[in-house]
């Protein structure tokens, strides 16, 4: 338990951590790819359709300003830039890292879980039972080393702690979703 603890602690950091990194670089300078124009043009006479991507300020989000090189001469850029869409684009990624960073670090925490819960945590309910078994047999001595085993099991289940409890409702849960499927599938009749 204490480890699954001290993972999700350094975790918890390291993720704290990167967020005052990304907060105070992003405060620093505006990152310049958070900004750019997007022009769409369609294909034009002999030119085929083009995408057109600039980091340009949005009131020089045009045609003329983000097409480059132009594909047509002369009188044809007028024509050709009147087809084009532009669109000015504006996004956060500040905003996105911590995004990403927050997602993976609470991946990161139920990963961490999930090796406690198939690993560690039966190896200590093997030990606790154990230590049981044996603290049992201390008491009635060795006349009667694994009589009590039923004893202390029934005692150890009556004393449910919260991932038993956890256990059932999801057990009782699935047998519910069967149910319910048994119910709409097999006799088309929806539970209320």
């Amino acid at each position: 338990m204490a480890g699954a603890c001290g993972c999700g602690l350094v975790l918890s950091l390291w993720s704290l951590l990167c967020l005052l990194a990304l907060a105070t670089n992003e405060e620093d300078n505006k990152n310049f790819e958070d900004i750019r124009c997007k022009c769409i043009c369609p294909p034009y006479k002999d030119n085929a359709g083009h995408i057109y991507n600039k980091n340009v300020s949005q009131k020089d989000c045009d045609c003329l300003h983000v097409v480059d090189p132009m594909p047509v001469a002369g009188q044809d850029v007028e024509a050709y830039c009147l087809r084009c869409e532009c669109k000015y684009e504006e996004r956060s990624t500040a905003t996105i890292k911590v995004t990403i960073i927050i997602y993976l670090s609470i991946l990161g925490l139920l990963l961490v879980y999930m090796i406690y819960l198939t690993l560690v945590e039966p190896l200590l309910k093997k030990h606790l039972l154990r230590s049981r078994l044996l603290q049992n047999e201390d008491e009635f001595g060795d006349t009667q080393p694994f009589a009590n085993a039923h004893e202390v099991l029934s005692r150890s289940r009556s004393r449910t702690n919260v991932l038993n409890k956890v256990e059932y409702a999801q057990q009782r849960w699935k047998r519910q979703v069967q149910e319910q499927r048994k119910s709409v599938f097999d006799r088309h009749v929806v539970l209320s």
